[in-house]
């Protein structure tokens, strides 16, 4: 594909569901720039710290660029040939559910779409599930016995209009930064808007609430049915709207009569107050949206979390209308888009049942396919179980990293390794789960491929190519549709370009439906390469002439549900009834609850974002955050190497003690990987227990110990080139500026400090300078080769007091006189380089000292600091943070 670089092309955000839109532009030179697109209606041109960086993130340093067998490179015809013959082979031995493909949210829906058609329709299994397993199935599956369908009913206006919004398992600010701005912006023109929190942990989040509930773990199910129950006790309810349009409601009413104020405070840990103050508030505010997200899904409650808040959303008649709704926040840029053609086991394409006989016929004949599967496949917890115990003998991973984000990680990685045959399709060539494949596939990267994804409000979006492929990469669908023809089922699989599988895939939602389901796009049925180029941003439906609804913008068409008219048999919704059950995982030996997340500037496993230096300022290693009163408990001081363990493992963090996080419960991210620290996989402690209706896997209620790790040494350093080994008990590698930054603790300190710094820095050809204060454990080197840094370590008995960013900065510098060597060596920045301290603000790399010293000239707002600074006038995710420090720097003035 040849690529105009003279223009800027309109894309999409690969990150979260929010789906911003972002301008991308290649200069004459090759350098790419990014920016938000102030045209898309998702974002309006803001862009998250993430976002801004996404063109740190596109080099080729680590890009699988070639196909490989056994670890040699192949060529694409090899490698296909031996992918469809093995998948071939293995159905024809062992029967076609002997066969799994492992998908992605990061797949585009084309991708999505060939690989669900291949897997459901021709080889004839529903053996085919996604990572959205893990982001929000549990949505789906409360959509689904509520609404008849897996329908969002609202949009993100919605949140703007609101006049209270109800922020559930939702760390908006961090995890979702564009919509928490956008609610930011609102609450400024109407300070009379109301947000309520409830989440275990005081979030950045809580920055905006008037209200934070630091509810128990999973006690959301108590305070919605508990709602459910002060509604009808107070006659807050819509009658007319529940007659009309719903069933179930005395049976959902009576299952939550029997937990009153008092019960309700019990499961959740609330105080009645509390309650009563909440349950007021929500009963008074008609304009209401329920915005939740991973806090209600990863639950092995979650799908009666998501139908306990529909239920109070169907009493109040609060869905359909501007302002209202239950509003589900996907994490990922298109887990809606693999929904809607069906790419998770339990699903057909097009929002249809696979248990419904005449949807798989409906599928079978559009498809022309030989069979469909017509029994729901294995799950993902369930298919890697499947793996395990050998009923899957071929496995196809496609665009994502289990062996760190599924539960029970280790026992996950063990499955693949003893997998008769595992073929991976990815960008990068080592990641935990690539050094498992038989087979590596190399897959265009964001910035290289086309393609369409859905946001959380249902809006279909492209993403466009403005780079060439490198080396021998292919967008995945070429990859899966190359397969599919040498599987013998070339005719149905003949697509040449993008463009024609999102016209099938049109066509498809618009086939037979008359409708009678929600998804339908089948006006873009006949798209042509040209439209498809230039396809704007719309929200479905977008029927076909023939349902009764054009494709476009009209404003009636982008809400479902306030006149009823769901897509039940007799088209009203189903209360569930629904009660709540208190679980109680910790016991003396575990006696934590640890509970897993996302922090600000990472995204995933970080096979992206751990490209950019500027996001990995803000947090550079993996830790856990845990409450003063426990840390004084199990004797953990502040910054103190920390080991959790439970049963299935144990994993080496950082100590962060903070009041924000609950008493008896513990926080780390999941990001972290062997890429990236030595014993970082948050994933390995976590239990595959899963919701009993979606499968969704319970990430955030897990039993746990900590202690604190005896480290005898601390080390920090900064060096141009990575090793391939870091010889320490626990290592945490970030990028920086001009290379790399390592945090370093040891449970022993009799170290050749000299030997290891040069297994660092390759000591072959550099000159070494150090400092040796073997009686106070201090030791400091340097290397240099000419005038160039090539790296530093800091040793001392505890957390290395140097500051990080003017240690990584050096590497970019010059340094020809010897006193500037000493300087490093010294690990003292002099008075003309001011330290600008912990990055708090990544957009513009502002640090906390710098803050500070604002704070002390007399900028006392976060505005004001914006204005100086440029702090928290970009993204807004570190506005939380700037506030905190204003406070704590004001009141040390005032002491």
């Amino acid at each position: 594909m040849e690529i105009d670089a003279a223009r800027e092309v309109r894309t999409t955000c690969p990150y979260c569901g929010v789906g911003c839109g972002v301008l991308a532009k290649v200069a004459a030179d090759g350098q790419v720039s990014v920016r938000g697109d102030p045209d898309h209606p998702a974002n309006f041109g803001r862009l998250c710290s993430k976002g801004s960086a996404l063109a740190e993130t596109i080099d080729l340093d680590g890009r699988l660029l070639h196909p490989e067998i056994h670890g040699r490179r192949a060529g694409w015809d090899e490698a296909l040939d031996l992918v469809a013959s093995t998948f071939s082979q293995t159905i024809a031995e062992h029967g076609s559910d002997s066969v799994a493909f492992y998908v992605s949210g990061q797949l585009l829906t084309e991708d999505y779409y060939v690989a669900n058609k291949l897997m459901k329709g021709f080889i004839g299994s529903a053996n085919i599930d996604t990572n959205s397993r893990l982001c929000m199935a549990s949505s789906v599956a409360g959509h689904r016995r509520a609404f008849g369908s897996d329908t969002v009913p609202g949009c993100y206006e919605d949140l703007e209009l609101a006049d209270l919004i109800v922020l559930v398992g939702s760390n908006l600010a961090w995890c979702h930064p564009v919509l928490y701005q956008r609610i930011a912006a609102a609450r400024e023109k109407r300070p009379e808007m109301k947000i309520v929190l409830i989440d275990p942990r005081r979030t950045m989040t809580a920055d905006i609430a008037d209200m934070h509930l630091a509810i128990a773990p999973d006690g959301d199910v108590a305070l919605f049915t508990g709602l459910l129950a002060w509604l009808g006790q107070y006659n807050a309810l819509d009658r007319a709207y529940i007659t009309a349009h719903t069933t179930g409601f005395g049976q959902a009413l009576f299952a939550a009569s029997g937990l009153d104020l008092a019960g309700v405070a019990t499961a959740t840990g609330l105080s009645e107050d509390e309650l009563g103050r909440f349950y007021s508030l929500f009963a008074a505010t008609a304009k209401t949206v329920t915005v939740y997200s991973q806090g209600v899904n990863q639950s092995s409650s979650g799908t009666d979390k998501v139908n306990a808040i529909v239920n109070c959303h169907l009493a109040t008649g609060r869905i359909g209308k501007p302002g209202t709704g239950p509003f589900s926040v996907t994490g990922q840029p298109n887990a809606m888009g693999g929904r809607e053609v069906g790419g998770m086991a339990n699903m057909l394409a097009a929002h249809m049942e696979i248990e419904n006989g005449g949807h798989r016929d409906r599928v079978q004949r559009f498809w022309d396919a030989p069979a469909v599967a017509h029994k729901p496949g294995l799950k993902a917890v369930e298919m890697f179980q499947g793996v395990a115990d050998g009923h899957i003998k071929a496995l196809w991973i496609m665009a994502t990293n289990p062996v760190d984000s599924m539960p029970d990680a280790d026992a996950v990685e063990a499955a693949i390794k003893a997998c008769p045959f595992v073929v991976v399709s990815d960008v990068l060539a080592n990641t935990d789960t690539v050094r498992h494949a038989h087979v590596r596939l190399p897959a265009a990267a964001w910035g290289e491929k086309d393609g369409t994804v859905t946001n959380s409000e249902r809006r279909i979006s492209r993403q466009r190519a403005f780079l060439a492929a490198p080396g021998a990469a292919r967008p995945d669908w070429w990859i899966i549709a190359e397969v599919a023809r040498r599987m013998g089922f070339g005719e149905a699989f003949a697509h040449g370009t993008p463009a024609e599988i999102f016209g099938e895939h049109a066509a498809l939602s618009g086939f037979e439906n008359g409708g009678a389901r929600d998804f339908d796009i089948g006006a873009y049925a006949d798209i042509d390469t040209a439209a498809y180029e230039e396809l704007t941003p719309f929200q479905w439906p977008a029927s076909s002439p023939e349902g009764g609804v054009q494709a476009g913008r009209d404003p009636s068409n982008t809400r479902f549900f306030a006149n009823g008219n769901f897509y039940t048999t007799d088209r009203k919704a189903r209360f569930v009834a629904i009660r709540a059950v208190t679980e109680i995982r910790t016991n003396p030996d575990y006696p934590l609850i640890l509970n897993t997340g996302r922090i600000r500037d990472h995204w995933h496993t970080m096979t992206r974002t751990g490209k950019s230096p500027r996001l990995s300022q803000h947090i550079a290693e993996p830790f856990v955050e845990i409450h003063p009163a426990d840390a004084q408990h199990y004797g953990i001081g502040d910054a103190d190497i920390v080991r959790i363990s439970n049963p299935r493992g144990d994993v080496l963090v950082r100590a962060l003690i903070t009041s924000r996080q609950r008493r008896g419960s513990i926080f780390a991210p999941m990001h972290w990987t062997d890429q990236f620290a030595a014993k970082g996989r948050l994933d390995a402690l976590t239990a595959p227990l899963i919701d009993p209706v979606s499968g969704q896997p319970a990430l955030k209620h897990v039993a746990a110990r900590i202690e604190k790790f005896a480290a005898k040494a601390f080390g920090f350093a900064v060096m141009r080139q990575r090793p391939q080994k870091i010889a320490a008990d626990y290592w945490a590698a970030a990028r920086c500026k001009g290379g790399w930054r390592v945090e370093l603790a040891f449970a022993d300190d009799a170290v050749d400090w000299t030997a290891f710094a040069g297994s660092l820095f390759d000591a072959s050809s550099v000159e070494m300078l150090a400092y040796h204060d073997r009686d106070a454990g201090q030791h400091r080197i340097a290397a240099f080769a000419g005038e160039h840094l090539v790296g530093a370590l800091f040793v001392a008995p505890g957390p290395v007091a140097v500051s990080r960013g003017w240690a990584a900065e050096r590497l970019e510098e010059i340094h020809a006189s010897q006193r500037e060597r000493f300087r490093i060596v010294a690990g003292r920045a002099g008075a003309e380089r001011p330290d600008a301290g912990a990055i708090v603000c990544s957009c513009f790399s502002v640090g906390v000292k710098q803050i500070a010293i604002a704070v002390a000239a007399g900028c006392t707002t976060v505005e004001a600091i914006g204005g100086v600074l440029k702090a928290g006038t970009n993204c807004g995710s570190c506005r939380s943070e700037m506030r905190a420090i204003i406070q704590a720097n004001r009141m040390h003035a005032a002491e």
